[in-house]
């Protein structure tokens, strides 16, 4: 059974920094591409950011490039997604994903989902 969990969210003010964590169980991580997507309130789950299974490629939404980064361990079993420069915009609960390949994910249709974790940025 695959497993997907995420720690890491939490309050910040505007300008500041998070970093989530995404640990996955139940399947083999260093064969698997992992992202990262959010949902605000009201609003649909969007893409954030995906990095291939080697770690050698990644792919970013545009909203934000320069102030995220997409990172893996893969004898952690874990993938990241370092938060800088925060805006109040950036409120949303964050999902983990997996799957095999990075065009599955960056298009949302991923088989494997986290249960998500809030990061909520105040001005």
């Amino acid at each position: 059974q695959v497993q997907l969990v995420e720690s890491g969210g939490g309050w910040v003010q505007a300008g500041g920094s998070l970093r989530l964590s995404c640990v996955a169980s139940g399947l083999t991580f260093r064969t698997t591409a992992m992202g990262w997507f959010r949902q605000a309130p009201g609003k649909e789950r969007e893409f954030v950011a995906v990095i291939s299974w080697s770690g050698n490629s990644s792919y970013y939404a545009d909203s934000v490039k320069g102030r995220f980064t997409i990172s893996r361990d893969n004898a952690k079993n874990t993938v990241y997604l370092q938060m800088n420069s925060l805006k109040p915009e950036d409120t949303a609960v964050y999902y983990c994903a997996a799957d095999y390949l990075i065009n599955t994910i960056r298009q949302g249709k991923n088989g494997y989902w986290g249960q998500g974790t809030q990061v909520t940025v105040s001005s």
